[in-house]
This record gives C-alpha cells, structure tokens and sequence, in this order.
C-alpha cells in the first residue's frame, strides 16, 4: 500500500463538536491546497463556546461529512489521515463497563475527556484485551467506511495517555503465576515497595501491551482498507517492538526532546519501514491547561519552528505532522489550546508556503534508500523497568516515569557511527555473518551495551552473538532484573566479559571491525544519513538545533554569526573530508558518490527573524 508518496507535510485539523459545513470543508481544504501542505490529520474534539448544534458522534449525518471531506481531498490531491476516535485515548459511551480499562481494584477511574460528546465521559477501552479493541474497532470503523474510500487513508493512534498504576485485566494473574511462577496479587496493593517484583509485572504489562493493543491495532488498519500510523510512546511496553508494530512509527516534539524520535527512526530502519513522521511544533513555548491559550500562541517565530523541524529530521524524521488547524468557517476565531495555530492568520502564514515546501524536499531526500548506522545500541528498558517515577525536577506534562525513556540517550562519543537502538526481540533475530552482524533491515559492525541490569535471554542473545565473533562493547558488571532468577545468568555473563572479542573499550572492539564510522570529526553536528546504491545523502542539521528542550525559550533560534565544522565522511573505500558551513539559521543536505564527490543539496529556507 502506497503511504505518504508526496513528502508535503500533514497538519493535524480539529474538527471541534458542532456545525460543519460543506464550504467550510471546501474552503480550508483548498487553503491547505494553496499553502504547500500534502494532506490532513482529522482530530474529533470537544465543542467550542456556544456553537451551533451539530451532527451526533459516528451517526450518519457525522459520517457523510467526513466522507465528503475525504471525496474533496481526493478530487484537490490531498491525502486524508483519520484518529481512530474521538479525543484521546480510544474511547466514549459506546465503551461498555466489560470492554473498559481496568486496574487491579476493579473499573478505571479514569474517563474520556475533552471528546465530540462533552459533556459525556465514557469508558476508555481496556487496551489489554484485543477482544475489546476488536468491538470498538467494528464501531468506529463503520463510522468511518466512506472516509476509508477513495486513495490510502491511515488510521491514527495518539500517545498512551492511560493510567498505568496497578494496570489490569481478566486473566492477568493467571498468566503471571505461569509465566514467574509465583502470585503478584498479593503485592499489588503495596507494589512499589518490591521493586524486583514490580519488574515483572511490567514486564508482563509490557508483552500484553504490545500483544493485545498494538500488534492487532495494525492488522485492524489494514482490514479496514487503511493503514497504522501510531504514536508509542508513553506506552508502558518496549517502544521499539510496538513502533516496529505498526506501518508508520510517529515521534512528537517539543513536549518530547527531539533525541526520543531516535526510537521511533529506529524501530523503521530496522523493520525497512520508509516513513518517520513526527507530531510537530506541540507546545513550543509550553503548555497550559484547555482553554489556554498557549504561551506566545499566534507568535510563533518561523525561525524556531525551522529549528525544531531541522533537530526531527536530525534524528530520523522524514515525514512532518504540523500541530496544527482548527475547523473554522471563513473568518472563524476557533483556536485549539496547546498547539502552533496554523491557518491564514497564523503569525507566519506569509512564509508557510515555502517552509513547507523546504520541509518536503528535506523528508523527500530523507526516504531515498535506507537509514546508514554503523553500531546497534542496547535501549535500557530493564534499567528504566527498575526504576520508577522521574525526580521533580525532570517532570513535564509528557513525562512521569523512566520507563516513559524521555531522557534515553546515545553516549555523545557514538555521534559519529549514527547509532540505532535495539532491545531484545531485535537481538534475537540478529546474526553475526562475514564482519557484519545481520538484523532485519540493517547490518551494524558492533553492538554497544551501557546497562546496569540486563534480563537473562538478552544476555544469552548476546552470549551467542559474541560466539559468532560479533563485536561487542560491555560497558558495565550486568546484573539480573526481576524476583525470579535464572540459574545460568552468572555463568552466562562471566563467559561473555571473558571473550576476546567483547570489551568495555570499543576502539578495541572496533578495529576488528569493517570500516570507519560514518562521520569523524570535532563537535560533530546532529545528522542523519540514508544510503541508495552507492550514493550516501547526509542532513546536518544547524548546530543551534542540537539539544533543544521543552519549552523553546521564544526567539531561540535567533543567531546572526556563520559557523563551520570539519567532518570526514567514511564511505565503503574512501574517506572524504567535507566543511560544512552553516549561514545563520540554515542547515545542510549534501550527497556522496561512490566516487567521493560531495554535492550540496538545495535545503534553503530563509525564515523570517525578529529585530532585537
């Protein structure tokens, strides 16, 4: 199935509870049209003030607009993506109290807010029993059959957004006592004072996760004639196995760093899935409760908002979601609270056509081929299982716990190699064969474990990988997670620290290894780089894009001195030194040959600035 063949941005269009209106429909769509975007993001939510009476929830006169919507996309080129509900998780009074979430002391407290249907808060569905989504899916997909015609329609997935504490469902403790072989009830209600137990009840929550919810959720898409495109993260499951799950992994910024889209990027290159796309510009200058505004909202600099979408396609990023565009009538005032308003009025609609059309030939030159690393990073998902909340200070709206890996992060002495993440199932599939070690999509030339605990078949996948020859950096003594414990494991981890080709120093590792990493160099760049036959396409992204946090400090971007930085490329037989030099605000995309001639792409935008 064709997905996302025109690399033109998304943005996301709330469609607010209340009257809709065939010119209006018409009306921003062919605004859409004008200002370079390449398709929308329906996102059904709760009413505006004192708005007119409008079609019920999945009725038939709710369906035959969005099935109007999608007709006029079609007819104008545009592509038309659709969230697989109303507000934020799956949800709504449809959600029988048998099919609701569910915690160890019985129902969910927890309600559908903000919705098409506000004031009604209904049940969230139990997103640990696939029978449950299955019923919801039957609903939402009639609802949504004459939307899901015409050309390739994904089927959206927003963030977890559910309670986790004590998670829960029929059949949890039986399959718990099977698999660890004791019984968890007892500690449920004092859990977090037995950490050891506690791992394996995430454990547990994290495989049914991605068993029950994700995995059935893209078969769902495809039965329905569309197609999974899916936020991960906040999940309490391994987020690389559930991006890897669905058809399009989806990161999100600013409220997650932009280094957490290394996940999502990663889960692709090693499935050989061609599309990252990113929830972008959310909350650029922080977050306030609905109704907002948002601060500086309708200010938002073009220049920070190329700085941002610079640092995404930096760390994998090649498809761009705005977040984004009321449903609004022709001189309509509707705003939604947390986001960048993108419409006519918007602060930079003067220059949205060309940024735009600069963030589109940047995603186009970023699906050519297949992501290029050179080492395959364990992600600490038994160091973030072990621990628990985040300390005060780390917290945001999008982050609460470890687990939630906002601030996982590759060492800075692995820039150059362009690492990507792998967890336990990866390992599995991963051989070592003529220097190279084979996993899916990708082959890497060393695997790079920096961990305290590590569980017991990862270590046996790396024991086996490390017989084969496979080399192997072991930063730390490992030690086994969880209250059950395996007889081999200290065995298992003596033989693997004692084998010559498995060292805490990887230049000793890697200079049994086939070539050099991909870039050398001081002060390296953020970048990201994809092969095509022989050719290599690198995006460095301006230096003033590396490391950005939520929130953006308004105006961040704004710098009027011209850096440079001296890097080597390494590609199969040649090593090409190469000066980037960065104009304020601009980065760089350039291609390699086979023979060694650098050509510099065209990636210029000249975004607005402020005078200071």
């Amino acid at each position: 199935m064709d997905m996302y063949t025109d690399s033109k941005p998304y943005t996301r269009w709330w469609w607010f509870a209340g009257e809709i209106r065939d010119d209006d429909i018409r009306d921003q769509l062919d605004w859409v049209k004008q200002n370079g975007f390449g398709g929308v993001e329906f996102a059904w939510v709760y009413p505006q003030p004192d708005a007119k009476p409008g079609p019920g929830w999945l009725s038939a006169e709710w369906s035959d607009r969005v099935a109007y919507a999608k007709q006029y996309a079609d007819a104008i080129g545009l592509g038309c993506d659709f969230t697989f509900g109303t507000s934020w998780p799956f949800g709504g009074p449809t959600v029988t109290a048998a099919d609701a979430s569910r915690d160890f002391n019985g129902l969910s407290p927890q309600r559908l807010e903000k919705s098409w249907e506000w004031p009604i808060e209904g049940n969230l569905v139990n997103h640990l029993d696939r029978e449950a989504l299955a019923r919801y899916a039957q609903t939402m997909g009639a609802g949504l059959a004459g939307g899901l015609r015409g050309s390739p329609s994904a089927l959206f997935c927003d963030s977890w957004e559910i309670l986790t504490e004590q998670l829960w469902t029929a059949g949890f403790g039986d399959a718990f006592r099977a698999r660890f072989g004791y019984d968890i009830e007892p500690f449920m209600p004092e859990l977090c004072q037995h950490p050891d137990v506690r791992y394996d009840y995430r454990k547990l929550i994290s495989d049914t996760v991605l068993r029950e919810f994700y995995e059935p959720y893209a078969l769902i898409c495809r039965q329905l004639g569309g197609f999974s495109r899916v936020q991960c993260h906040g999940a309490p499951t391994d987020l690389l196995a559930a991006y890897a799950a669905v058809d399009v992994p989806e990161s999100e910024a600013i409220l997650f760093d932009p280094e957490f889209s290394n996940i999502a990027a990663s889960a692709a290159a090693l499935t050989g899935k061609p599309i990252v796309s990113a929830e972008t510009f959310t909350c650029m200058y922080g977050w306030v409760a609905k109704p907002g505004p948002g601060q500086h909202q309708g200010e938002e600099q073009i220049a920070d908002l190329k700085m941002l979408a610079d640092a995404m396609f930096a760390n994998g990023v090649n498809q761009i979601v705005w977040h984004g565009m009321p449903y609004n009538p022709r001189g309509g005032s509707n705003r939604f609270y947390a986001t960048t308003h993108v419409g006519p009025e918007s602060s930079f609609a003067g220059q949205l056509p060309a940024f735009n059309a600069y963030m589109s030939r940047v995603s186009a030159a970023m699906r050519q081929g297949e992501t290029c690393s050179d080492i395959a990073v364990y992600l600490p998902i038994e160091d973030a299982r072990m621990q628990h909340e985040l300390p005060e200070a780390l917290r945001k709206p999008s982050a609460l716990y470890h687990w939630e890996m906002h601030y996982t992060r590759f060492p800075d002495g692995l820039k150059g190699a362009r690492p990507l993440w792998i967890s336990t199932p990866f390992l599995k599939t991963m051989i070592y064969r003529g220097g190279w070690l084979m996993c899916g999509a990708q082959a890497f030339k060393a695997i790079y474990v920096d961990v305290d605990w590590l569980d017991s078949d990862a270590l046996s996948e790396l024991l086996r990988l490390a017989k084969q020859g496979a080399p192997i950096c072991l930063k730390r003594r490992l030690r086994e997670p969880g209250r059950m414990k395996s007889a081999s494991y200290e065995a298992d981890y003596r033989a693997l620290a004692s084998m010559r080709n498995v060292s805490p120093d990887l230049g000793a590792v890697m200079s049994g290894a086939q070539g050099a990493r991909l870039v050398r160099g001081l002060d390296i760049p953020d970048f990201w780089c994809r092969k095509n036959g022989d050719e290599y396409t690198f995006f460095f992204a301006h230096p003033h894009a590396r490391g950005l946090r939520y929130p953006l400090a308004y105006g961040q971007s704004h710098h009027e001195q011209a850096m440079q930085r001296d890097v080597e490329i390494s590609i199969p037989g040649r090593r090409v030194a190469v000066t980037l030099h960065f104009a304020p605000h601009q980065s760089l995309l350039l291609r390699v040959t086979a023979e060694g001639a650098v050509e510099f792409l065209d990636a210029v935008f000249e975004p607005a600035t402020p005078n200071y």
